[in-house]
């Protein structure tokens, strides 16, 4: 079922993404006079079709959803009739045909400006960016840091969430130079905490950039209180109930259920003396953790399940919202500095300044969409934003075959006064087919990687 609902998600998404690259060409090339033969998502056999009437462009699902085009009258693919030849694309002016080309990736950047605005519309929920545990030595601990900061700003950004405040750190450890971090520490009080710019170039390029760091997010402490119990097992052997909370071990008291699971993996075999709170009521019962081997190494395990509240996480929660209006220009600028981020790291990638980690393919991309489409709408909706600036800066890059690579004949044919020559864009496609391959190629192999450790 998992399998299922990630492949559907991940068709969704590629589905969704797709037409709006391919409307932007359709859109363009219709309202420049340019006739469009052929609108289809997919490549391979058509599942649908539909056409209103003969010379009407033709609109195709087809069996093969990893991309899809845009076919317009064109005298370099197929005769065309002399009293249409002022329809074909190749017989625009340059400025239009650039339009036509340009309008694929502008498209899938405006939906995300589009997607981006929904969200700060509706609000935008996420977690406080407050400081817990922060790693001796680390660069968080050099840099100041400590338990119970909430991050306000980094450099001139404001981060109200802990995902703002990743994508802060994240564009500003690119330029390697030394970072100013305003918090709030666990007084009240503003700081300033500074970051070495040599230490934040160690940093890889990545969203667990905050672990690297030394620091994790603060978590509610759970109390050790039992919400469920396994048939047969141990726990519900030795007489424990759900609403117990667990006081002491052996005499030792028991912070919160963090420090009770350590308890009792630390006692595999052992009879454990658990004095229990029970309806108010001080009881003791006996358990005898059962021995489990993961890893190789051996663990205790009672068949215990925490209870957890509903209002647990309502003081770590925060909701970013904006009017209509300021919702626009925060979404313009989350896409320019989204879309400038990837820019910078693919450029740092092709230098060797930035690992090939960063490459994301078909599995990790698919493995993506199904956890963000099982989280909720808000968490899918910012998924597709993200790939969708990713799909119009890609395809904005001037590798002949993608968009970017027919700007760049463009150019070359407005700076000569002349198109190149057919064996010139050929070979250049064919040049273009084999970088894209090798990228795929690439790609392919760090899903791999990831999925195989």
């Amino acid at each position: 079922m998992d399998l299922l609902f990630t492949a559907a998600s991940f068709i969704l998404a590629l589905g969704i993404l797709i037409t709006v690259h391919e409307f932007g060409h359709f859109w363009v090339a219709r309202r420049l006079g340019v006739k469009v033969l052929r609108f289809s998502v997919g490549f391979g056999r058509p599942l649908l079709r539909h056409q209103r009437g003969p010379g009407a462009t033709e609109y195709v699902l087809a069996s093969i959803p990893l991309g899809g085009y845009v076919k317009m009258l064109d005298e370099r693919e197929d005769p065309v009739p002399a009293e249409q030849a002022h329809l074909a694309f190749n017989r625009q002016v340059l400025w239009k045909r650039a339009a036509i080309v340009t309008a694929g990736p502008l498209s899938n950047l405006l939906f995300a400006v589009l997607a981006y605005w929904a969200i700060f519309v509706t609000g935008d929920a996420g977690l406080r960016p407050v400081v817990g545990a922060v790693e001796p030595g680390s660069v968080a601990a050099e840099a100041g840091f400590q338990r119970g900061d909430e991050v306000q700003r980094i450099a001139d950004r404001s981060t109200p969430t802990w995902e703002s405040a990743v994508f802060a750190l994240m564009a500003e450890a690119l330029d390697g130079e030394d970072l100013t971090v305003l918090v709030r520490d666990a007084s009240g009080a503003e700081q300033h905490r500074w970051i070495e710019g040599g230490r934040l170039a160690e940093l890889p390029e990545d969203p667990n950039i905050f672990d690297r760091l030394g620091l994790s997010p603060e978590r509610p402490r759970l109390p050790p209180v039992i919400g469920e119990l396994t048939p047969g097992e141990p726990a519900e052997q030795a007489g424990l109930k759900l609403g117990d909370r667990v006081l002491a071990v052996d005499g030792k008291p028991v912070e919160d259920w963090r420090d009770w699971v350590e308890t009792v993996r630390a006692r595999p075999g052992e009879p454990m003396r658990v004095d229990l709170d029970r309806g108010g009521e001080r009881t003791e019962v006996t358990v005898t953790p059962r021995a489990l081997e993961v890893d190789g190494t051996e663990i205790g395990r009672i068949g215990a399940g925490v209870e957890v509240r509903e209002d647990l996480m309502d003081a770590y929660r925060v909701e970013v919202r904006y009017g209509p209006l300021d919702a626009l220009g925060h979404a313009l600028g989350k896409t320019f500095d989204m879309s400038q981020l990837m820019v910078r790291v693919i450029g740092r990638m092709l230098v060797g300044q930035a690992s090939v980690e960063n490459l994301s393919g078909p599995i990790t991309i698919a493995e993506t969409a199904g956890r963000t489409a099982s989280y909720g709408l808000d968490s899918f909706v910012k998924f597709l934003a993200v790939v969708s600036i990713s799909l119009g800066v890609l395809n904005l890059m001037p590798i002949p075959i993608l968009d970017g690579g027919h700007l760049l004949y463009f150019l070359i044919e407005w700076v000569k006064g002349s198109p190149l020559s057919e064996q010139a864009q050929l070979q250049g496609q064919k040049v273009g087919m084999v970088l894209l391959a090798a990228l795929m190629t690439l790609a392919f192999y760090v899903d791999l990687s990831r999925l195989f450790g």
